[in-house]
C-alpha cells in the first residue's frame, strides 16, 4: 500500500509540472504571437528539465561504517558464570576485565600469572603463559595454602591477538576410598550383588569398613545387617584343602574364589602407605563365577560399566586370548593411557613373553576357577618385569579370564634409585679397599726409589731409570687418590670461599686446556652465597668436567665449540619448584659446565659416575674422571646432576648449598688465621716402627736408621705391645692403623697404660678425616700412604719437635 501511495503522488506530481509548462507556453504565445518563439522555449525547458533528471539519478556515496568502542561492561556480563573464574590480561600482563568469581576466589588485586597459590603453581602459571602467548593455548594444574585446587586453561585472543583468557575451574580431589563406600552402599554394591559379586571394604586390620546388600546376605543371613567393624576373616572358614567356604554355611556351601584389590589414587600411588590403605574383597562362588547371580550373559556390559569407574587396573579376556575389556586404570598400568584397547592382551607384552600370556590365559580359562600371578615385561618397560593377576571367570556365557595389573612405574623408578646407589656404595667401598692395597705396594716402590737413589747420582746409567720408575710410582698414586675421592674417603681441608674466585684461579689454565678453537664464556650471578668446600678439590671438579666437555667437542667435526661456564644463585623456593626428591630444600650456589658437543645416549646416561666407565678408545681414558668429580661433590655436602641431549651437547650441574656459618667461623678462623713457624728437631731418638707390610717396614726402618734414629721393628700390634711392656723406651711410636689381630689404634690404647704422654704418629692407606672418627686418641698424628722416604723423615721430626716442646 505505501508503495501504490509513492506511485501515486509521482503522477500527480508529473501533472502538475506538464500543467504548469503547457500554461507558460501559452503565455509565451500570447505575449509575442510568435509561434517560433513558443517552440524555443519549450525545447529549452525539456533539455534543463533532462539534465535535471540525471542529474537527481546519482547515487550518494555509501557512508563509511563506524565500530563501536568497546564497551567491557558488556564483556562482565557475557562471561559471568557463578563456577568457573574467567579473567583478560593483556600483553603487558594487565587485568582488563573479570568476573565475579575470580574476584571472589582470588581477590581483586591478583593478577595471572601471579595468584594466591604455592610456589610450585607459580612456576606452573608462569610457563603456561610463556606457553599460550607462544603457541596459542596452555594448561595448568595449581593449588593453594589450603589444598584447593583448580585446572587452568589460557588461550590467546584479539584481532591482534594481544589478549589471554584465563579461565580457572575448581578441581575436586577426589577420594577413592570414601567414593568406594557411598557406591558400595548404594546401585553399585546392588548391581554387583545381582552379578553374582559379594563386596566388602576391609581395613588393614582386618575389619570391614563397608560391605554390599549381597555380601551382608551371603555372610548373615540377612542383606540389612551391618556389617561395620565386623572381622572379615571371622566370616569365612577354611575347609579342606584350599577351599574356602562361608562360616555360616558350616562347610556345605559352595567353594568361593577372592579377589583382593588394593584401593589407592592412581596419580598418588607413590604416597600409598600400605600399612593403612583399605582393599575391596570380592568373593565369588568357584562354580559360578562373576555374574552368576541372575544378571547372565546380558550383566557383563553393565558390570563393564561399573568396572570402568574403578581405579583398579582391570580387563577380561576369552578363552581365545580377545581382550573383552580393558578399564582406563589398566590401560594407564600397561602403559598406553588414552589408547583404545588391543585386540589381544599379549599385544602389550614384549615377543619373549606373548606365549606364556597366551597360555596362562588360555589355562586359566579352561581349568576350574582359580587365580594366580604372572610375571610378564610389558612393550613399554621392557626392563622391568611386573606382576599380572589372572583369575577364571564362570558365568558370563562363555569361560573368561579376569586380568589384574597395578601401575609400578613410580615403584620401578625407586627400585632403580636405590639399586643404583647401594651399587655406588659397594663399588666406592671396593674401591676404598684396593687404594689402600695399593697404597702399601706404592709406599715401598717410592721408598726403595729413594734409598736408591741416595746412593745414584746424576748422569748415572741408572739414575734416570730410577727417576722413571719414581715418576711412574708418583702418577699410580694420583689414581689411588682419585679412587678415594669417589669413595668419598678423600681427606678435605674445607674452607669458607666463593664460587666465582675459584672459577677465576683456573680459568686461564683452562684456555690453555681447550685449546683455541673452543670458545670458553664465564657468567656469575650476583649475590651468590659462600660455600664451604676444598678450593683445591673443587679446581679438580672444574677441570675434569671441562676436559670431558672439551674431548666432546673435538670428537665432533672441526673440534670447535663453545664452553659456558657459569654461577647460579639457587633460592629455596626454586628447589622447591624443581620438584627434586633427591635436592632437600634449602639455599645453594649452582656450578653449571655446559658444552656443544655431541651428548650422551640416554642409555648411558646413568652410568656416567660409575668408576672405570669410558666411552673413549681404549688408552685414551681411565674412566675415572667424573667418578672423581662425584665423590668430591658428595663428600663436600653437593649434588650433581647430568642433562645430555643427542647432538645439542651437555649440561653438569652442582649444587652446593649455601654457608651461614658467617664471620668468625672455624672455617675462616682457620684459614685467616698466622700458621706458626714448623720447629725443626736436631736431635736423633728412640722409635717404636710398627708395621705388618714387610716391604714398607723394611723401607721406613733404613730411611729413618739413616736420619740418625734408633728403631726398634715389629710385625703386628702385640709384639708392639709386648715390646713396652718389657721396658722399651720410646720417644715416638711409628704405626701402621690396619694390622692383623691387634691393629694400630687398639695397641695405642694398650701402650697409653703404660706410657700415657708417648706421642703415636699413624700412617695408613686410608683417608685421614675417616681414621680422626674411628681412632679418637689424643696426642696422635696422621700420615697417609704413599710417601717418600724424606716425608717420612721430615714428619717424624715434625712430631717430635712438637712434644719436645709441649
Amino acid at each position: 500500500m505505501k508503495a501504490d501511495g509513492e506511485n501515486g503522488g509521482v503522477r500527480a506530481d508529473v501533472v502538475v509540472v506538464a500543467g504548469a509548462l503547457v500554461l507558460s507556453a501559452l503565455l509565451v504565445w500570447i505575449a509575442s504571437g510568435d509561434a517560433v518563439l513558443m517552440g524555443m522555449f519549450l525545447a529549452s525547458v525539456a533539455v534543463f528539465g533532462v539534465i535535471a533528471w540525471v542529474l537527481s539519478r546519482r547515487r550518494a556515496p555509501k557512508p563509511e561504517i563506524e565500530f563501536a568502542q568497546p564497551d567491557w561492561s558488556v564483556t562482565v556480563a557475557g562471561i559471568e558464570r557463578p563456577d568457573m573464574a574467567i579473567v583478560v590480561t593483556d600483553r603487558a600482563g594487565r587485568l582488563t576485565c573479570a568476573n565475579s568469581a575470580f574476584e571472589s576466589w582470588f581477590g581483586s588485586g591478583s593478577v595471572p600469572p601471579s595468584l594466591p597459590v604455592v610456589p610450585a603453581s607459580l612456576e606452573r602459571l608462569a610457563d603456561t603463559t610463556r606457553r599460550a602467548w607462544r603457541d596459542g593455548h596452555g594448561t595448568a594444574e595449581i593449588v593453594n595454602e589450603d589444598g584447593v585446587h583448580w585446572r587452568a586453561d589460557v588461550r590467546r585472543i584479539g584481532r591482534g591477538d594481544d589478549f589471554l583468557i584465563w579461565r580457572l575451574t575448581p578441581d575436586d580431589v577426589s577420594n577413592p576410598v570414601e567414593e568406594l563406600v557411598s557406591h558400595l552402599d548404594g546401585k553399585l554394591g546392588r548391581a554387583l550383588s545381582k552379578a553374582g559379586i559379594a563386596a566388602a571394604l576391609v581395613d588393614p586390620d582386618g575389619t570391614i569398613r563397608t560391605a554390599s546388600a549381597g555380601f551382608a546376605m551371603r555372610a548373615s543371613g540377612d542383606p540389612a545387617a551391618d556389617m561395620t567393624g565386623a572381622d572379615f576373616v571371622d566370616l569365612l572358614s577354611q575347609e579342606e584343602g584350599e577351599r574356602i567356604g562361608w562360616a555360616r554355611d558350616g562347610g556345605r556351601g559352595s567353594a568361593l574364589v577372592l579377589y583382593h584389590v588394593p584401593v589407592v589414587d592412581p596419580d598418588n600411588a607413590e604416597e600409598a602407605d600400605a600399612n593403612t590403605t583399605p582393599s575391596l574383597m570380592l568373593v565369588v562362588e568357584a562354580a559360578h563365577g562373576i555374574g552368576s547371580g541372575g544378571g547372565g550373559t546380558g550383566s557383563a556390559p553393565h558390570l563393564e560399566a561399573l568396572l570402568s569407574q574403578l581405579p583398579l587396573g582391570l580387563a577380561m579376556a576369552d578363552r581365545d586370548g580377545r581382550l573383552l575389556f580393558a578399564n582406563p586404570a589398566f590401560m594407564r598400568a600397561a602403559g598406553q593411557e588414552g589408547q583404545a584397547p588391543p585386540t589381544y592382551p599379549t599385544d602389550l607384552v614384549v615377543k619373549e613373553d606373548k606365549r606364556a600370556l597366551s597360555e596362562a590365559i588360555r589355562r586359566f580359562a579352561q581349568g576350574p576357577a582359580a587365580a594366580g600371578d604372572l610375571a610378564i615385561r610389558l612393550a613399554t618397560q621392557p626392563d622391568d618385569p611386573v606382576s599380572l593377576s589372572l583369575a577364571g571367570v564362570r558365568g558370563l556365557g562363555e569361560a573368561a579370564v579376569l586380568l589384574g595389573l597395578t601401575d609400578t612405574s613410580e615403584e620401578m623408578r625407586l627400585k632403580r634409585q636405590v639399586a643404583q646407589a647401594t651399587k655406588m656404595q659397594a663399588v666406592g667401598q671396593l674401591a676404598g679397599g684396593v687404594a689402600h692395597d695399593f697404597n702399601n705396594v706404592l709406599t715401598a716402590i717410592l721408598g726403595t726409589c729413594d734409598l736408591m737413589l741416595m746412593r745414584h747420582t746424576p748422569g748415572d746409567s741408572d739414575y734416570d731409570d730410577i727417576q722413571q720408575i719414581r715418576a711412574n710410582s708418583n702418577r699410580a698414586a694420583s689414581l689411588t687418590r682419585q679412587l678415594l675421592a669417589f669413595s668419598r674417603q678423600q681427606t678435605l681441608r674445607p674452607e669458607v670461599l666463593q664460587l666465582p674466585d675459584v672459577v677465576a684461579e683456573v680459568s686461564q689454565m683452562l684456555r690453555r686446556l681447550i685449546g683455541e678453537k673452543i670458545q670458553l664464556s664465564v657468567t656469575h650471578d650476583r649475590d651468590l652465597g659462600p660455600v664451604r668446600a676444598d678450593p683445591t678439590q673443587l679446581e679438580q671438579v672444574i677441570v675434569n668436567l671441562c676436559v670431558n666437555a672439551r674431548d666432546a667437542m673435538q670428537s665432533r667435526g672441526d673440534g670447535s665449540g663453545r664452553l659456558t661456564l657459569a654461577t647460579r644463585r639457587v633460592t629455596t623456593t626454586d628447589v622447591r619448584a624443581m620438584r627434586s626428591e633427591i635436592v632437600p630444600a634449602g639455599e645453594y650456589t649452582a656450578l653449571i659446565v655446559e658444552d656443544t658437543g655431541g651428548g650422551i645416549p640416554p642409555e648411558i646416561v646413568g652410568k656416567i659416575f660409575e668408576p672405570f666407565f669410558t666411552t673413549k678408545e681404549q688408552g685414551k681414558g681411565t674412566g675415572l674422571g667424573l667418578s672423581t668429580v662425584y665423590g668430591i661433590v658428595k663428600q663436600s655436602g653437593g649434588f650433581i646432576f647430568a642433562e645430555s641431549e643427542q647432538g645439542r651437547g651437555t649440561r653438569f650441574t652442582v649444587y652446593l648449598p649455601v654457608h651461614h656459618g658467617g664471620p668468625g667461623s672455624d672455617a675462616e678462623v682457620a684459614s685467616s688465621a698466622p700458621q706458626p713457624p714448623t720447629r725443626k728437631w736436631a736431635g736423633g731418638g728412640s722409635i717404636l716402627l710398627v708395621e705388618d707390610e714387610d716391604p714398607v717396614r723394611i723401607v721406613a726402618e733404613r730411611a729413618l736408621t739413616r736420619q740418625g734414629y734408633q728403631v726398634t721393628c715389629a710385625r703386628d700390634g702385640e709384639e708392639g705391645l709386648e715390646l713396652v711392656e718389657e721396658g722399651g723406651q720410646f720417644d715416638l711410636v711409628v704405626s701402621d692403623v690396619v694390622m692383623p689381630s691387634l691393629d694400630g689404634p687398639a695397641m695405642a690404647r694398650e701402650i697409653r697404660r703404660f706410657a700415657p704422654d708417648l706421642p703415636v704418629l699413624f700412617m695408613s692407606g686410608y683417608a685421614e678425616e675417616q681414621l680422626r672418627k674411628q681412632i679418637g686418641i689424643a696426642n696422635a698424628w696422621f700420615m697417609p700412604k704413599p710417601f717418600s722416604v724424606q716425608q717420612l723423615s721430615e714428619k717424624v721430626g715434625e712430631v717430635l719437635a712438637q712434644t719436645a716442646g709441649d
